[in-house]
């Protein structure tokens, strides 16, 4: 396929799930339940417009950001994405590649097949995200592991105490751990490329994908329960632990999966360097509010000078420019690049990215912006009508 033909994300999207089987596909694009959240993470973009100003001088634009003194090409990062294996063979090393090109921060997945040691030889300014259970033994452990291999910043997810009701999974036959059914079988024989590509590479190079990243040892295939239980634990995980995590943990630590403003107050109180306000992509707690619609809370109840980060539904470049208006200094696409990872690999992530790129320029001159920092809620508007 020629790439350059392929002129957003959404175009991208048409043509991973032409190539990946219906499970896989149902996999990375759905949600839970009814997918309220999942929708409502979509629709958010749609109720803020902009409010441009013109004859500004913006002929030397710059999309750059910086935070805790690195400096990024673009406010742009990679979320963490379990299971991408899945998608491409090898995926997690693909996104790596190209987050590195690109000059954005990429976040390990802890549900993630390569192994983080081998991600960092390629890429030593990944970000690992984190499944921790409610037990400090094992934590100490991973946290060793975590240091030995260099990682700089710590994402430990707060919103995944239980497993989510992912109905559109179990109407598939995707399970995890993963079993092979008829079905599937067939799902798989009716996408040749992705079978011989994917799955029979993947079996051949590595043999059934693991659990590399989620604990403190690589783990077993994704078709085992892990000896300590997928999720055993996460429920016991609460504030106390997260202080005491602050206390280990050495670089920079973020907390993921915040959507209240209280608890954005806790994280910063009790010595995050920031958070990430996300609903998990809609695929956790159905009904909850977009993160796009809180993120101006959040922003409010926190420090000017504390990061907030922000995901959630980012397919354009106009609604990471939306965020960054409402005082994100940050914003996190998964499924975009995943789409791209499964048309492409690296190459495909590349050209997603070049897209998003293309268009944060593009609009920000449209705004009558020439650098980030301009882009402020004074561009902002509620819409009043709703969108055709």
């Amino acid at each position: 396929m020629r790439l350059e033909r392929l002129l957003s994300v959404s175009d991208f999207e048409h043509a991973a799930a032409k190539r990946l089987p219906r499970c896989v596909y149902g996999y990375v694009r759905g949600g839970t339940e009814d997918e309220q959240s999942l929708r409502a993470n979509y629709q958010s973009f749609d109720s803020v417009g902009f409010m441009p100003r013109g004859l500004n001088v913006v002929d030397e634009r710059d999309v750059s950001t910086e935070l805790w003194g690195r400096r990024y090409t673009m406010p742009l990062g990679i979320a963490p994405t379990g299971l991408s294996g899945l998608v491409w063979h090898e995926c997690d090393r693909e996104l790596a590649l190209a987050a590195k090109k690109a000059a954005i921060p990429f976040i390990i997945s802890g549900s993630s097949s390569v192994p983080l040691e081998r991600l960092q030889q390629e890429n030593p300014d990944n970000w690992y995200q984190a499944y921790f259970p409610g037990d400090r033994a094992r934590m100490a452990r991973i946290l060793e592991r975590l240091s030995a291999a260099g990682i700089g910043v710590l994402v430990v997810t707060i919103d995944t105490c239980v497993a989510a009701n992912r109905e559109n999974n179990a109407r598939l036959d995707f399970t995890i751990p993963f079993r092979m059914t008829p079905r599937l079988l067939l799902d798989g024989m009716l996408h040749p490329r992705w079978s011989t590509g994917v799955f029979l590479k993947t079996l051949r190079a590595n043999g059934v994908p693991r659990f590399a990243n989620l604990y403190e040892e690589i783990g077993p295939p994704i078709t085992q329960e892990p000896a300590h239980g997928f999720r055993t634990g996460r429920d016991r995980l609460c504030w106390d632990d997260i202080a005491w995590l602050r206390e280990q943990w050495k670089g920079r630590l973020v907390l993921k999966g915040v959507m209240h403003p209280a608890d954005a107050i806790k994280a910063e109180r009790v010595g995050a360097d920031g958070i990430i306000v996300s609903n998990h992509g809609g695929r956790q707690l159905d009904g909850t509010l977009a993160p796009l619609t809180v993120l101006p809370e959040i922003v409010d109840a926190v420090p000017p000078a504390f990061p907030v980060m922000i995901d959630g539904g980012f397919r354009r470049g106009s609604d990471v420019l939306k965020a960054i208006a409402l005082g994100a200094s940050l914003v996190f696409t998964g499924r975009a690049t995943l789409y791209g990872a499964a048309v492409a690999g690296e190459a495909g992530v590349e050209r997603v990215l070049s897209i998003l790129a293309a268009e944060l320029d593009r609009n920000m001159a449209l705004l009558g912006c020439a650098r980030l920092s301009e882009v402020t809620s004074e561009l902002l508007g509620r819409k009043t009508v709703a969108p055709l």
